[in-house]
């Protein structure tokens, strides 16, 4: 940010008074602005003992598979965001249950948290949103797991086939950090059962 969205003076990046971290400020208006992360929304889509994946035509991660999901809108809730995500990517009809926020992850190096939802395909459209070149239903053995864009999908695959047997979908909640190194530990800090197995 260079300059004011008020007045367009140019703005100043320093500590306001009773706050602690350093901000983008205006002292032309006193006005200061205050970044806060980005909602990412997306569902797990399950039609029988299969799960519907998106191939990315954008970048990051051009060609990699993904859940559908995407940055929440303002003026919608992050399940909305999610079924809107997951037809305008995928091409699917979903129908939600109570209890289907599945995965939260916090991303702080890059501002970001993930939230994904399970769903049950009512309906699948079998052509492509703009941001896919091909969806697929895919079983736990025919995932192509070398090709994952991104490790939060990767993180709700294997929690989801982990916890089908048992037919129990604890909520988690994890820390993702990125190394120095460019390696990147996903860190369980929560989930809804005293005890998984």
């Amino acid at each position: 940010m260079k300059y004011c969205q008020h007045c367009a003076a140019t703005l100043v990046q320093r500590i306001p008074t009773g706050d602690d971290k350093l901000r983008y400020c205006c002292d032309a208006c006193n006005t200061v602005f205050y970044q806060n992360p980005k909602n990412v929304v997306g569902t797990l889509p399950i039609q029988g003992d299969r799960v519907l994946m998106c191939k990315r035509a954008i970048s990051p991660r051009l060609g990699k598979w993904t859940l559908p999901a995407g940055f929440m809108e303002n003026g919608e809730s992050s399940l909305n965001g999610a079924i809107r995500e997951t037809f305008e990517e995928a091409g699917a009809i979903i129908k939600v249950s109570e209890d289907s926020l599945y995965t939260l992850f916090n991303l702080p190096a890059i501002n970001q948290v993930y939230m994904f939802f399970r769903a049950e395909i009512i309906s699948l459209d079998e052509v492509p949103g703009i941001e896919t070149t091909e969806i697929a239903l895919f079983t736990e053995a025919e995932i192509p797991w070398q090709e994952i864009a991104f490790p939060v999908v990767r993180c709700t695959l294997e929690c989801y086939f982990r916890d089908l047997p048992q037919r129990k979908f604890p909520v988690r909640m994890f820390d993702v950090h990125h190394q120095e190194d460019r390696s990147i530990t996903t860190n369980l800090i929560s989930h809804s059962h005293k005890s998984e197995k």
